[in-house]
């Protein structure tokens, strides 16, 4: 089954070294589940009436979960970054202008952060597109049942995906947990670790060295 042009992997120099570069870094969980994520997204686009560089969309969704790999894991980073990163050593090694490579940046970078990507560059707005859906299903009914199978037949989903992307989240960032501060994350650490403690905003704030009444019992544990 074919779902034709609109999410037709680009026939280019460029989208051919990004396909190799990402099946050589990743596992086939993750490589599959990121062409997902770019054939969802174009789709995405289309669905929305979008205008958007076909080859930065692969490039940003292609790249997206490439932090997660120990190669290209940093000790401190966000995946996102890490992964952002990478995509920029590799594009700017290619010969893409700095603006471009900035917006596979920022793609990849944000693609965690609900509620903000929409709003901005449809590169960036398509690649969390296509990560909603893949992994939270949350545009579900807005593809056709056409559309799924067609992209699922092409990359399939492992049989237990939902618990085996979970697994691959904690393999990539169980070393660095402190990296899940305030987004999405901290819930793959807690759900693998039960006796973790997600980082609080507010406790951060009142455990600042700046002078100021806290709480009794706010549990920020910079008091008694």
């Amino acid at each position: 089954m074919s779902i034709g042009q609109e999410a037709a992997i680009p026939d280019s120099k460029l989208a051919r070294a990004i396909t190799e570069f990402v099946r050589d870094t990743e596992m086939e969980l993750l490589f599959n589940h990121s062409s997902r994520v770019y054939q969802f997204g174009a789709l995405a686009g289309a669905h929305r009436g979008l205008t958007f560089d076909r080859e930065l969309l692969y490039a940003g969704a292609m790249f997206h979960d490439v932090g997660l790999m120990p190669d290209h894991s940093s000790a401190e980073e966000r995946f996102e970054v890490d992964g952002a990163n990478a995509a920029r050593e590799f594009l700017k090694a290619h010969g893409v202008p700095e603006a471009d490579v900035y917006t596979v940046w920022t793609a990849i970078a944000l693609h965690t952060t609900p509620g903000i990507p929409v709003h901005m560059h449809p590169v960036v707005a398509l690649v969390t597109a296509g990560v909603e859906m893949d992994v939270l299903g949350l545009t579900y009914s807005q593809y056709s049942d056409a559309e799924r199978q067609a992209v699922v037949s092409a990359f399939p989903r492992t049989p237990d995906f939902k618990e085996d992307i979970i697994q691959a989240f904690y393999d990539g960032i169980r070393h660095k947990p402190d990296t899940t501060f305030g987004n999405v994350k901290a819930d793959v650490i807690a759900d693998k670790e039960p006796g973790f403690r997600k980082g609080n905003f507010c406790s951060v704030i009142r455990a600042s060295r700046w002078g100021g009444t806290q709480a009794a019992g706010c549990g920020c544990g910079g008091h008694n």
